[in-house]
C-alpha cells in the first residue's frame, strides 16, 4: 500500500459562524481535515453537526469564515460547488434511487455520454464503461453485492450504505462525510461498513465521520472534534481509556 502523508492537510474551517434567524447555529467554528485519517465531529442533537457538513456540502452558507481546500480559499455557495472541489457527502437517508442499479445510481446526474458535440439529450450512454467502472470501485472496496444489475430496493441496509459510501469514493478527491453511516444497522452490518470506511482512509480520503457510537470513535477516528450549542469546545486523540472524557464534553458535565 502506498505510503499517505497524514499530516497534509486538505479541508479547513476557519471561523465560521451561521445564523438562522435570531439563533445562533455555530459560533467560530474552526477544524481541519488531512489525508489518510478519519476525523469524528461529535455533538449531541442540536450542536451544530449537521449545520456544518451542509455548509461544507454547500447546502447552507457560512455567514462568516472561510473554507480552504489544500490552503486555498474556495467559497462554497451550493453542492456543485462542493463536489467540484472534491467533497462528497453521504447523509443518513443515502439520496438512493432504489428503482435503478448500483452503476446508474454512482453516475445518476454525471452520466458518460458521447459524442461531447451532441446536445446532452441526444448523446449515447457510455453504460459499459459506468458498469465496468462501478464494478472496479466496488471490488476494490470489497463490497460484496448479491447482483451488480440488481435494483438498489432489493439490497439490505448495509448494501445500500456500501453503495451510497463507495459512489461517493469515486467522486471525492479531497474529502468523503458520512453522517451517521452505520444508523438502524445490525452489528454484522455495520462491521462492513467500518471496513469500507477504513478501506476510504488507507487509500488517502479525509474521512469526516459524525457518529454516536463511541466504540467506533476509538477504532476508527485519529481525532475527534465536539461540538456543544454550536461551539467547538474540544479535541482530543480518542483512545478507550478517554472515552468518558469525549462523553463528558458532549454532554458539558
Amino acid at each position: 500500500m502506498t505510503s499517505v502523508n497524514t499530516n497534509e492537510i486538505v479541508l479547513q474551517v476557519r471561523n465560521a459562524t451561521k445564523r438562522f434567524g435570531p439563533v445562533l447555529a455555530l459560533s467560530d467554528i474552526s477544524l481541519e481535515a488531512r489525508r489518510g485519517e478519519v476525523l469524528a465531529l461529535l455533538g449531541d442533537n442540536g450542536a451544530g453537526k449537521s449545520t456544518l457538513i451542509k455548509c461544507v456540502s454547500g447546502v447552507h452558507q457560512f455567514d462568516e469564515g472561510d473554507i480552504l481546500i489544500d490552503g486555498v480559499a474556495s467559497p462554497i455557495r451550493s453542492p456543485g460547488d462542493a463536489r467540484n472541489a472534491g467533497i462528497e457527502t453521504v447523509y443518513q437517508d443515502l439520496a438512493l434511487f432504489d428503482n435503478l442499479t448500483p452503476s446508474q445510481n454512482f453516475y445518476a446526474g454525471r452520466e458518460l455520454s458521447s459524442p461531447k458535440w451532441l446536445p446532452l439529450g441526444l448523446r449515447f450512454l457510455k453504460s459499459r464503461q459506468m458498469d465496468a467502472t462501478t464494478s472496479e470501485v466496488l471490488d476494490r472496496l470489497k463490497v460484496i453485492l448479491p447482483k451488480q444489475d440488481a435494483t438498489v430496493a432489493l439490497m439490505s441496509g448495509g448494501q445500500r450504505q456500501a453503495v451510497a459510501v463507495a459512489r461517493a469514493s469515486v467522486f471525492a478527491r479531497k474529502v468523503v462525510i458520512l453522517d451517521e453511516p452505520t444508523a438502524a444497522l445490525g452489528l454484522r452490518e455495520s462491521r462492513k461498513v467500518l471496513d469500507l470506511i477504513a478501506r476510504l482512509r488507507d487509500e488517502g480520503n479525509a474521512v469526516i465521520l459524525i457518529t454516536h457510537n463511541m466504540e467506533h470513535v476509538t477504532e476508527l477516528a485519529s481525532r475527534a472534534v465536539v461540538l456543544r450549542q454550536g461551539r467547538k469546545v474540544g479535541e482530543l486523540v480518542p483512545t478507550k481509556t478517554n472515552q468518558q472524557d469525549l462523553v463528558s464534553m458532549i454532554v458539558g458535565a
